[in-house]
């Protein structure tokens, strides 16, 4: 791992997600640029002290030097620090694990996605809410037709934690470099926007082929975007609209997914993700809840544990990681990962955002 020393939310979420279908184990890390936390970060992962690195490059050349290095390097610092540690892994032919959103910058998922090109290693963006069962139901369903041709699609990730300015305190690691765009590049937008953009697509199957962006800075100072108001125009002339907030009080983690076709329509919450609203036109609603009956082999390719007993946001996680060691492994093609690919078309959606709004709600085409 490189980055998720002491303190570090995302780090644990990783590590937890990765050992729960009991796939990977930890055994090296540069976890933090300061020598004495990467020691003592290490000391309380049970890291041997010569698998602690204080640089990732060095980690890169002694793991890929050794008989029994890594099988894959997971990268979760803030999001400036993705292209540098992904690249050296990269060349080093170490397969790379990278949080999202891809990069910073354009020039930054540039890079990687150049190295990604010249290297035999596999690269996956972890865009957990594509692990959980109930997105990937979703998606089978519209692969096989059960909402016809789809014509609208409304994708909202709403929250409420920087409706104050938390990052001026000086407490808060977190909100610290989330709103600074130096190191986030942009802020909801890139923090949670990207994964609602995300989900739609990779439950749809449809591209984006052109928006319209309207993005506010309400933060007293802040100097990235906290809302966001998207229009969406689809490749097959489905409309959508996209909503972004981390300014929204009473939202605490409020990604929700409505999708409606030409014979049915689905609606599903992050907050309750273990149900999902099947709704065909002309006849009663229907509950699919995960794992449940009806859902054919889903249930039993994508949970872990009985209906009823709920899993979330941790077992997404840990169902990219499965997949990930699949794949490295040569057992499975990795079809549902999100790739290289999903990374760039995250910073298109971010950058063409940026340069709507700007211009005062202008169409962006690709």
């Amino acid at each position: 791992m490189v980055g998720g020393g002491r303190g570090a939310f995302i780090g644990a979420v990783h590590r937890i997600a990765s050992r729960i279908d009991d796939r990977w184990h930890l055994v090296a890390g540069a976890l933090s640029s300061d020598p004495e936390r990467a020691r003592l970060s290490a000391e309380d992962l049970n890291i041997a002290p010569d698998r602690a690195y204080s640089d990732f490059r060095e980690m890169a050349r002694a793991e890929a030097a050794r008989e029994d290095g890594i099988d894959a390097v997971s990268i979760v610092t803030p999001n400036h620090m993705h292209a540098g540690p992904a690249i050296a892994f990269l060349e080093a032919g170490i397969n790379v694990i990278c949080d999202k959103p891809l990069a910073a910058t354009p020039e930054q998922a540039q890079q990687i996605a150049a190295a990604v090109q010249a290297s035999k290693a596999r690269f996956i963006l972890t865009h957990n809410y594509t692990g959980y069962p109930l997105m990937r139901q979703a998606r089978e369903m519209i692969e096989r037709g059960d909402l016809g041709e789809i014509r609208l699609i409304q994708a909202e990730y709403a929250q409420d934690w920087l409706t104050e300015s938390v990052e001026t305190a000086g407490d808060n690691k977190q909100a610290a470099w989330r709103t600074n765009p130096e190191m986030a590049g942009a802020g909801a937008l890139g923090d949670i926007g990207t994964h609602a953009f995300n989900l739609l697509s990779f439950v749809t199957g449809l591209k984006v082929e052109a928006l319209l962006a309207d993005l506010q800075s309400f933060g007293a100072g802040r100097q990235v975007d906290d809302n966001a108001h998207v229009l969406l125009r689809f490749a097959n002339g489905a409309r959508g609209t996209l909503w972004a907030s981390q300014v929204a009080p009473g939202n605490e983690n409020g990604l929700r997914l409505r999708i409606y076709g030409t014979k049915a329509g689905i609606e599903w919450s992050q907050e309750n993700p273990n149900v999902m609203t099947f709704a065909p036109l002309g006849q009663p609603k229907q509950i699919v809840t995960r794992g449940g009956a009806g859902l054919g082999t889903g249930g039993n390719r994508w949970t872990r544990i009985p209906p009823g007993h709920p899993e979330g946001y941790l077992e997404g996680f840990a169902t990219i990681y499965t997949d990930a060691a699949d794949l490295i492994l040569g057992t499975g093609d990795g079809a549902l990962l999100p790739t290289i690919e999903s990374g760039l078309d995250g910073m298109w959606f971010i950058g063409a955002c940026q340069r709507s709004s700007q211009a005062g709600g202008e169409w962006v085409s690709r």
